[in-house]
């Protein structure tokens, strides 16, 4: 049996499970609605990856703590967090000033930021090298999105599958080798080459290492239309996140809906779990037989991929969910039951929860505070780093791999991840073991291998963007500061062409997300409406914090 742990949510006794998460556990007993905004709407889980800020509660009587991110490993009194609601009274005055000069330095040899596929394979590859190698990382285990791992135990408890057996054997090899894997650490500033400032059990430290290598992975993107906001919204990574680390499934009928193959995945995982899915809404056409030899080239590159793609297939047809292609969400509605789902074909669906899965956007905040290059990719619409064959950015020392990059998925990051850990221990000075080259060579057979796979897949998924016609005046495009679609028409017509003079004009991107939903959008429309091209300047100017840091940290 799993460890049961009871917390308290506003007088109501809660049982939960050791080490699932606080947001599963409310979401597993009915609880929908984790804050309210300054307008008084109700907010809760929506990337489940600490990033939006939306599952904000006040846990132990410490405010603004993220559900998603919070571990249940005590007994815990929560209640919901309200907008501008008073903070605790502040410590006496008395303390000296605290400058960057005060603050504790770390030097490891090799820094690497993110514990998902292609840190861990970087990290192995370096150690073996010889290189002294510390893993930082977010969240509370290691395994980024796709190696999620089982954070929950007993014999009711649905088995690992092998992708969690798989990422698993990873973590321990690293562990193995002697790999540093320290967890809970928020990076949230790069300085310089090699100079990192972050958020370590309530203080900030600094991070001067030798070598880095960044692996931040991505993060799902934004699809504004009437109700996107409303709890029981939100990602399909973040619904996969509930299922995979704590057995608990977002709510009992489903709706599924974007562009890619994850959200097939999520179907096949949710049903499994005994969820009922009402459907797969996907945003490309059905294949035809143009896509016949994008389907070839994958069946030879990676048959075992699409064989997953195919049982995953099979088990939403077993349990009789429909595959709607060609089709996007276009609003939702809050029942008295749920949410009311409406489709472009103005189909309506009923159901517990909605689940968004548009694509990605690189989480390359760092890299672009260092000064990193990028060029702006028109075909999948975002930021790809320029890096050398083994990862090697234009900072020097600095390396950057996996989804951070530029979208590839995980075993791009991991064939990535052993090349750049080679060549980082190289760089450092040491001695390549006498398979380093057989490595080298398979790693970089596999990275040309998955390349051609994924083109060809992103062929077959090819999907038109989100577009202006989709949002109302009243759409919400910024979630944190709750600027809608018609403020921001209003500043367009003011002839403000600037994305600082917009976000400046109507606050958005100044909230806790930093810009992460809303930016992109905002870039888009600029660009359409500007006749302009988007390039690696577009966008919000990055700077530290890249996530919000408590000012209790900065002093601490």
């Amino acid at each position: 049996m799993s460890q049961t742990i009871h917390i308290d949510f506003e007088g109501e006794r809660i049982a939960a499970q050791a080490g699932e998460s606080l947001a599963a556990a409310l979401i597993a007993h009915g609880i929908t609605a984790f804050r309210t905004t300054r307008q008084g709407a109700e907010r809760s889980v929506f990337c489940g990856m600490g990033i939006c800020q939306d599952c904000l509660v006040e846990v132990d009587g410490k405010p603004n703590q993220r559900a998603c991110m919070t571990v249940i490993d005590r007994p815990l009194t929560v209640r919901r967090e309200a907008h501008a609601r008073p903070l605790a009274a502040a410590a006496p005055e008395g303390k000296p000033p605290v400058t960057t000069d005060d603050i504790a330095v770390e030097r490891p040899e090799l820094l690497i930021i993110g514990a998902g596929p292609g840190g861990l394979a970087a990290a192995i590859a370096a150690r073996r090298a010889g290189a002294a190698v510390t893993i930082v990382d977010e969240r509370a285990h290691a395994g980024g999105q796709y190696f999620k791992q089982v954070a929950v135990e007993g014999g009711e408890v649905a088995e690992p599958d092998a992708q969690h057996r798989e990422g698993a054997e990873l973590i321990a090899t690293a562990r193995s080798l002697g790999v540093e894997l320290r967890s809970d650490v928020t990076v949230w500033g790069a300085f310089a080459p090699n100079d990192y400032a972050a958020s370590v059990a309530g203080r900030t430290v600094r991070f001067q290492p030798k070598a880095t290598i960044i692996a931040t992975g991505a993060y799902e993107r934004g699809w504004p239309v009437p109700g996107w906001t409303l709890p029981g919204v939100m990602t399909t990574g973040a619904a996969q996140t509930l299922w995979r680390m704590a057995r608990r499934l977002p709510g009992k009928r489903v709706l599924i809906a974007g562009n890619g193959p994850l959200n097939l995945q999520l179907a096949a995982e949710l049903i499994a779990g005994g969820a009922e899915v009402a459907a797969v809404v996907e945003a490309a056409p059905r294949p035809g037989l143009s896509e016949l030899g994008a389907l070839l080239t994958m069946l030879r590159d990676a048959p075992g991929l699409v064989r997953d793609g195919l049982r995953y297939h099979w088990a939403r047809r077993a349990a009789k969910a429909r595959m709607i292609h060609g089709t996007v969400v276009t609003g939702i509605e809050k029942t008295n039951a749920g949410l009311w789902v409406r489709l472009d074909s103005d189909e309506i669906f009923d159901v517990d929860v909605l689940c968004l899965g548009y694509g990605f956007e690189p989480s390359n905040e760092l890299l672009r505070m260092l000064g990193a290059g990028h060029d702006y990719d028109p075909e999948r619409r975002h930021l790809v780093t320029r890096c050398d064959a083994d990862g090697l950015t234009d900072i020097a020392n600095v390396y950057a791999l996996g989804d951070c990059t530029g979208l590839g998925g995980a075993r791009i990051a991991l064939a990535q991840g052993t090349l750049s850990g080679l060549a980082a221990a190289a760089a450092l000075g040491h001695a390549l073991p006498a398979q380093a080259v057989d490595l080298r060579a398979k790693a970089a057979s596999d990275l040309a291998r998955h390349r051609r796979f994924q083109r060809a897949l992103w062929q077959i998924y090819r999907a038109a963007p989100w577009t202006a016609k989709l949002a109302r005046s009243d759409t919400l495009i910024c979630r944190c500061e709750e600027v809608s679609f018609g403020d921001i028409e209003t500043a367009l017509a003011e002839d403000l062409q600037a994305i600082g003079a917009v976000k400046r004009r109507t606050r958005l991107g100044m909230g806790r997300c930093q810009g992460r939903y809303c930016a992109p959008i905002l870039d888009a429309v600029l660009a359409e409406r500007c006749g302009r091209a988007r390039d690696e300047f577009s966008g919000f100017a990055p700077r530290p914090p890249a996530r919000p840091v408590s000012i209790a940290d900065l002093v601490g």
